[in-house]
């Protein structure tokens, strides 16, 4: 370990982490989406899901957002391998991004495998990334850790729970996922697997809080099919459809309700067009499908054409977001046409979303969401489903994750009217240790963080350029360009430019910062740090208290 880092400099950092058996997660706690969790056994760790989440107004511009692996690739040398349990971005959007920094081994099953791989070859790693594919319910050993592939159900093909064995016990992660008895796609729940765990005894399961106030269970996503073909049938003019693209089963389900309505599908957003060729190539989707490009499906009559469109959550670079605000160069839609929202509304994106609504409703389009018809069934488990879950696994211990607090902290009392003995509840960056007597506790803080992908690198959000970007949204930003002679004396007027408030001193700027100049020492006026700082201060001053805009100053030598 290195002891020196400064990182590791917490009050509260853990002691002991090379002996016994360790859970720290650095994304998804306390979060939906940037899954990030870490396992360690003696000094070897292994980490379980890489992902993103999706950026928002606290810092313009930034779209992809990932945890900081700062603390593991300080170790990456004791790093055995990643595991990622399914193809969703929130569990492999980052391993494109941080892999690098890694370097370790991945492993996953098929379908995953086949994602993965476009978006390695668009980060230019197209043969570097060592990923290793398990088969449907198989086994990998990874350093220390013997670990079982048990299928499940979700939104995507071959999500996976792990069977995470060690000599200090096993631990069951379940990743995302759900009982759906007609999944359409992929295969069903491995009961018998779940049940043979639960019989040989499972010290902890790390699970997904995300519909734990949901009653009853989340629903078939072939009940779903069976209502898209009977809602299809009201229209006659042109349809689009917003969903996760990543929702394989849900995407066949629309082409099959439109081809039972006599209509041709296009698929808007280049993610429906990868996930339906990663589709292709791992057999999940039926030869028989065809898709139109946006392009040529504006050529079909408005009652013949169905457009599936990515941006459900109101993205704002996204397919519907360009459609409703009248600026995709391919799909008009227009008074008499329909969209369709066949998703939930994941926290946090209220606002987004409410956005593209609004602005289709300018253009008369009507809008159909679930509250208004059965279009929708979640990829997670509500909570008849979590009790039938821990009625089989009966851990000792529950770690709620994959949730806000609030989700993780009813997870945790659900847990508990399981009987389960213990909860824990964590947050990114808190390290538990798991102790002999089949107990676990906190036992202090390693470093956990955020980063943006932005212009093709990965920044931390502590970075000076996002903190500018911050503030600058926030309080604006001055930039002054001031010209000194070889004496230190002003020539000219200082020229200022105050960008996005008010200018509270319009034409005095020449005079103010003329004086905080002259009134350098002739010395210090021959050093442009010390006049840069000057016209900063005098700048900042005109502004205080009310704003701190970011000020930027440039000193001219004549």
């Amino acid at each position: 370990m290195n002891r020196s880092s400064p990182r590791d400099a917490k009050s509260d950092f853990p002691q002991g982490l090379d002996q016994g058996l360790w859970f720290v997660p650095l994304g998804g706690a306390g979060e939906i989406g940037m899954n990030l969790n870490l396992y360690a056994c003696d000094g070897q760790w292994m980490m379980v899901d890489l992902g993103v989440t999706f950026g928002d107004e606290s810092i313009p511009g930034i779209d992809v957002v990932m945890a900081d692996p700062s603390f593991i690739v300080e170790r990456r040398e004791k790093l055995a391998g990643l595991i990622v349990t399914h193809a969703h971005e929130d569990h492999v959007g980052a391993v494109a991004h941080l892999w690098p920094q890694l370097k370790c081994p991945v492993y996953t099953t098929p379908f995953c495998a086949a994602f993965l791989e476009y978006k390695l070859k668009e980060a230019g790693l197209d043969g570097k990334v060592p990923v290793h594919i398990i088969p449907l319910g198989g086994h990998v050993d990874i350093g220390p850790f013997s670990v079982d592939f048990i299928t499940l159900t979700h939104s995507i093909p071959e999500p996976n729970a792990l069977a995470i064995r060690t000599k200090y016990g096993t631990i069951f992660h379940t990743g995302d996922w759900k009982f759906d008895p007609d999944p359409l796609i992929g295969s069903p729940t491995d009961f018998a697997a779940l049940n043979a765990i639960g019989d040989e005894g499972v010290l902890a399961l790390v699970g997904d809080s995300t519909n734990v106030f949901s009653e009853g269970e989340a629903g078939s996503e072939g009940d779903v099919r069976e209502s898209l073909i009977a809602l299809l049938g009201r229209y006659t003019g042109r349809i689009a459809v917003g969903c996760f693209a990543s929702n394989l089963a849900r995407l066949e389900s629309i082409c099959r309700a439109a081809e039972a309505n006599g209509r041709h599908v296009a698929l808007v957003g280049p993610s429906l067009w990868r996930i339906a060729e990663t589709a292709r190539r791992t057999g999940y989707l039926s030869p028989d499908l065809t898709f139109y490009k946006a392009e040529d499906a504006s050529f079909l009559p408005r009652d013949k054409v169905l457009y599936i469109c990515t941006g459900s959550q109101g993205e704002a670079r996204a397919a519907l977001m360009r459609i409703a605000s009248g600026q995709h160069p391919d799909v008009t839609l227009e008074e008499g046409d329909v969209v369709i929202f066949s998703s939930r509304v994941i926290p946090g994106n209220e606002k987004a979303i409410a956005k593209v609504q609004n602005e289709l409703a300018k253009r008369n389009v009507q809008i159909v969401t679930t509250r208004d018809h059965f279009i929708h069934v979640s990829g997670h488990p509500a909570r008849d489903e979590l009790r039938r879950m821990y009625q089989m696994i009966r851990p000792k211990i529950s770690i709620p994750v994959h949730g806000e607090a609030m989700h993780m902290r009813a997870h945790g009392e659900l847990a508990k009217e399981c009987q389960v003995p213990q909860t824990v509840l964590v947050e990114n960056g808190k390290a538990v240790k798991f102790s002999k007597d089949g107990r676990a506790r906190v036992m202090g803080t390693v470093w956990s963080g955020r980063m943006a992908f932005e212009d093709g690198e990965v920044v931390p959000f502590s970075s000076p350029m996002l903190k500018d970007r911050k503030r600058m949204f926030y309080d604006g930003a001055v930039v002054a360009t001031i010209s000194l002679d070889e004496d230190g004396e002003v020539c000219g007027d200082p020229q200022v430019a105050v960008l996005g408030m008010a200018d509270p001193l319009e034409d005095d700027w020449a005079d103010r910062l003329d004086k905080a100049v002259s009134r350098l020492p002739r010395k210090a006026r021959q050093d442009d740090t010390a006049v840069e700082e000057a016209v900063r201060s005098t700048i900042r001053k005109a502004f205080a208290p009310r704003r701190k805009p970011v000020v930027k100053v440039h000193i001219q030598r004549v």
